[in-house]
């Protein structure tokens, strides 16, 4: 009787290293059946997120087949060779402008906001705030831009627009004092 892990572990890493080498497709399933389970384990915790962390591993795979022949058997193991791969697409995907705005919003079907009652101090007057911010110069808009309606932090700002911390809280705070004229 044999099962698929004993095939798996009956290839040393020299073998499968090799036949990863030939180009030969069965030896990336060997590859994905010894190191997959880990490997997702590894982007799993990075990415938090089951679906984006198989994309991850999708992306890592195919990065490493194609990438394969840089492969330097004299400076690690195979494994700790894949691992970075996959640790660094993962930071990478958590760092990337969809992932960061992707996670600041979620379906409305999701949210138990549209359980609540709005609370007392919602103003529907307000809706309007956004043609307000019309009349901001240029570089006042671009902050409360995406402050307010991009859902981004100061310190997310300042490195989207490359700019130090400071100026943005001071062009914010310009800005904001400048809405509340117009709104008065």
């Amino acid at each position: 009787m044999t099962s698929k892990t004993s095939g798996v572990d009956a290839i040393t890493e020299e073998q499968l290293v090799a036949r990863l080498r030939a180009r030969d497709e069965a030896a990336m399933t060997i590859f994905y059946d010894k190191y997959g389970t880990a490997l997702y384990g590894v982007i799993a915790r990075i990415v938090k997120k089951e679906e984006v962390a198989e994309d991850v591993l999708q992306e890592s795979l195919v990065k490493i087949w194609h990438s394969f022949l840089s492969y330097d058997t004299s400076k690690g193991r195979l494994f700790t060779w894949v691992l970075n791969i996959c640790r660094n697409l993962a930071i990478d995907k958590i760092r990337s402008r969809q992932y960061r705005v992707g996670t600041r919003t979620q379906p409305l079907e999701d949210s138990a906001a549209q359980w609540q009652a709005a609370p007392s101090s919602f103003k529907p007057e307000h809706i309007g705030l956004e043609e307000v911010t019309r009349q901001l110069n240029p570089e006042q808009k671009q902050i409360i831009d995406l402050l307010y309606f991009g859902g981004y932090t100061q310190s997310e700002v300042a490195e989207e627009l490359e700019l130090p911390l400071g100026t943005v809280k001071t062009r914010a705070r310009a800005a904001i004092k400048v809405l509340a004229k117009l709104i008065r």
